[in-house]
């Protein structure tokens, strides 16, 4: 049965959370009213909105455990917020970056895009150490200015130990930057415990949330290291004042907001947003992983399947990606896809990301679906 939140079609099993994810009901009902209100009333209701725009400030707060709702911005996407940093701060020739040989373009073509200021992008294999942490360790030297990595890779499923990290970087004066959007909305997430700089995320993967619209954290300290490389009326401090000059920027992490806001994106993510901290981050993040240790197991049980992520990790995720023992993967992805199972080819192999709701039944159905597929082309 599925849960009363996601009506999903019963001709889909849905393990895609890592790519896009479905939104709740209570979701499309918000856009829903918001897109009656539009048209009955056009912005007469505006001071409502903005009262919204403020509560998914307070949401995002909450969830990612960030001092003050004013460290919150409100961007377009992950692409964006990076950018902010990587042509944000002060570069000099020399200056080195430390990141992975995993991470998603979003995280890497900034940095690369650095290389004309002298600027090198150093990228660690996360497996050539006892640990993926000592391997980012071994390429900082003193010429490190950042340290940029994703929380949870999106091939692997491999989760980093953020708060070893983040001591590590304050520890040596170098600046720490996560890409959470593998986190958000699957497990718990601490800006502080991490001594975090800089964090962003979409909202449209774990978070159930529409594209277009997502987070970017900013320390109070770090948030002064980075110059302005956008500019318009809402990054104001006086937002209202349109004759302002001369003008100053906005104190908070507004300034990097430098246009009208996504509202209808903010009605939809504020309501996907309170399903995830009615339930409690503990609680989907205890059973995010109880999936994906299933889904484990029964990929193991099979004898036509190969395992390709980590059995036991001392830090689990959602991810989990398996390749079949004959048949080719993007074969094995179209006859996953042509049965319903809504999942990604990643890794070297598939990627199943089952998110709290999921059932373990479905996540049998497609286990078997793919440990059958071999026989079944042949029918």
């Amino acid at each position: 049965m599925n849960h009363p939140e996601f009506p999903l079609s019963e001709e889909l099993i849905y393990l895609n959370h890592a790519a896009v994810g479905p939104w709740p009901k209570r979701t499309r009902d918000a856009v829903v009213r918001f897109a009656e209100q539009n048209c009955r009333y056009g912005s007469h209701f505006y001071p409502d909105w903005l009262r919204k725009e403020t509560e998914l400030r307070q949401q995002f707060q909450t969830l990612i455990n960030a001092p003050s709702f004013d460290d919150i911005a409100l961007v377009k996407n992950t692409s964006e917020a990076l950018s902010f940093v990587a042509y944000g701060l002060s570069w000099q020739a020399g200056d080195n970056i430390v990141s992975s040989n995993e991470e998603f373009p979003s995280n890497r073509l900034p940095w690369q895009s650095l290389a004309d200021q002298g600027v090198q992008f150093r990228q660690a294999d996360l497996s050539s150490a006892a640990t993926p942490e000592d391997a980012l360790f071994a390429l900082v030297d003193e010429h490190t200015r950042l340290l940029t990595i994703s929380s949870i890779q999106f091939a692997s499923g491999i989760r980093m130990d953020l708060e070893r990290i983040g001591e590590f970087c304050r520890q040596r004066g170098i600046l720490f930057c996560i890409d959470a959007i593998q986190s958000l909305g699957a497990v718990e997430f601490d800006v502080q415990a991490y001594k975090a700089d800089f964090v962003m995320a979409d909202g449209h993967k774990w978070l159930f949330g529409p594209e277009g619209l997502g987070v970017f954290y900013t320390s109070a300290e770090s948030r002064d290291k980075l110059k302005l490389t956008q500019f318009g009326w809402h990054m104001m401090k006086d937002t209202h004042n349109y004759e302002n000059e001369p003008w100053e920027m906005h104190p908070s992490a507004r300034r990097f907001e430098c246009g009208s806001p996504n509202m209808l994106g903010i009605h939809a993510l504020s309501a996907s947003l309170s399903l995830l901290l009615e339930i409690g981050m503990e609680s989907i993040e205890a059973q995010v992983i109880e999936r994906a240790e299933h889904l484990k197991a029964a990929i193991a049980a099979k004898d036509d399947l190969v395992l390709l992520s980590r059995r036991q990790s001392r830090l689990q995720s959602g991810i989990v990606v398996f390749k079949h023992r004959t048949l080719a993967s993007d074969v094995l992805y179209r006859h996953l896809q042509k049965n319903g199972v809504v999942c990604a080819p990643r890794g070297g192999g598939i990627r199943f990301s089952p998110h709290f709701y999921n059932t373990f039944e479905e996540i049998d159905r497609a286990v078997h679906l793919a440990s059958t597929a071999a026989s079944a082309g042949r029918d």
